[in-house]
């Protein structure tokens, strides 16, 4: 049997046993299951279904947020996500809230662009070296924090820095600006990335980086 709410219909378990009276749930799978006895028809059960609406609504939207209870890494942060009726996402305390992860993931993706341009143009300002503004990329890679491309002169970063605090963020800006001056791990290298991030070794070891 199938019940519809709001536009969305959902399986209906029926249980038949020697019960009096009649019982709804709702469980982890969505599922909507009715205790009843061998003479409830299902005519008679969509009834009790159609006079416990608000019930049956209340129960399916608990059921959502906690199946989508999850983290997500935000700026050095772990929250709580929480699926439920809300205009725009919203970050409370440790919960960061949204109206479905469509609208989550599209927040996450725009925030990535927001803050690591904001981040950039911080970062590259601060640099006294004379050096010419290379173009900023974003994508998605699995062994590297940041890329310098000399032939391109580009500075890709990893989308999932996104996760990390602005300290760790503007360490790795920093390490590829001063790629622009020396493309390599050398000592003079490794000295002007202590000029503008002086806790680099630590940031490098939080970060796993090699």
């Amino acid at each position: 049997m199938k019940y519809e709410l709001d536009g969305i219909y959902y399986d209906v378990i029926i249980n038949r046993k020697n019960n009096k009276n009649l019982y709804v749930r709702v469980k982890d799978d969505k599922k909507i299951y009715v205790s009843c006895n061998y003479f409830t028809t299902k005519i008679m059960i969509k009834k009790v279904l159609d006079d416990n609406v608000s019930f049956l609504s209340k129960a399916i939207s608990k059921v959502s947020r906690t199946k989508d209870n999850d983290k997500l890494f935000y700026l050095g942060k772990s929250y709580d996500i929480i699926i439920t009726d809300v205009d725009e996402v919203k970050i409370i305390g440790d919960k960061i809230f949204a109206k479905s992860r469509e609208s989550l993931n599209k927040w996450y993706k725009e925030e990535t662009l927001r803050i690591f341009d904001l981040r950039y143009v911080y970062v590259f300002n601060n640099f006294k070296e004379d050096i010419k503004s290379p173009i900023l990329k974003i994508r998605n890679m699995k062994t590297r924090w940041g890329v310098y491309n000399k032939k391109n002169h580009t500075i890709t970063l990893n989308s999932k820095l996104i996760e990390f605090d602005v300290e760790k963020i503007d360490y790795v800006i920093v390490h590829e600006l001063s790629h622009i001056i020396h493309f390599n791990h050398s000592k003079e290298f490794w000295q002007l990335v202590s000029k503008y991030s002086k806790n680099y070794k630590r940031i490098r070891k939080e970060m796993r980086e090699d």
